[in-house]
C-alpha cells in the first residue's frame, strides 16, 4: 500500500508564504517525477509544478517566480510558495509517478489566501 501525505497547508494573508511537504510511505520504488497540482472550487485540477528525477522542473505560468518545487530524495517533495495571492486558494495535491508509469496521489491539503 502506498500513501502520499501532504502537510503545511493553512490560512495566510495575501503576500505571505507557505511551505508544503509531501512524504511517501509504503512499499514503493523511487518516483521518476513528483508534482503538485491544485484544484479550486468549480475548477479543474491543474498542474502547479513538477520535478523529475534528473531535476527537470516545470511550473505553471501563474506561479513562475513565486513558487519553488524541490525534492530531497526519491520519495519526498516540497513546494515553497511565496507572494501568495487570493487566486492561489485551492486544495493542493501531491502526485508521484514511478518509472513504470504508476501514478499516486495524496489526499490534498487546503491552502487559503485571504485578501
Amino acid at each position: 500500500q502506498v500513501h502520499l501525505v501532504e502537510s503545511g497547508g493553512g490560512l495566510v494573508q495575501a503576500g505571505g508564504s507557505l511551505r508544503l511537504s509531501c512524504a511517501a510511505s509504503g512499499s514503493i520504488p523511487a518516483f521518476y517525477s513528483m508534482a503538485w497540482y491544485r484544484q479550486a472550487p468549480g475548477k479543474q485540477r491543474e498542474l502547479v509544478a513538477r520535478i523529475s528525477s534528473i531535476d527537470n522542473i516545470n511550473y505553471a505560468d501563474t506561479v513562475k517566480g513565486r513558487f519553488t518545487i524541490s525534492r530531497d530524495n526519491a520519495k519526498n517533495t516540497q513546494l515553497q510558495m511565496n507572494s501568495l495571492k487570493p487566486e492561489d486558494t485551492a486544495v493542493y495535491y501531491c502526485n508521484g509517478v514511478t518509472y513504470n508509469a504508476n501514478s499516486y496521489w495524496g489526499q490534498g491539503t487546503q491552502v487559503t489566501v485571504s485578501s
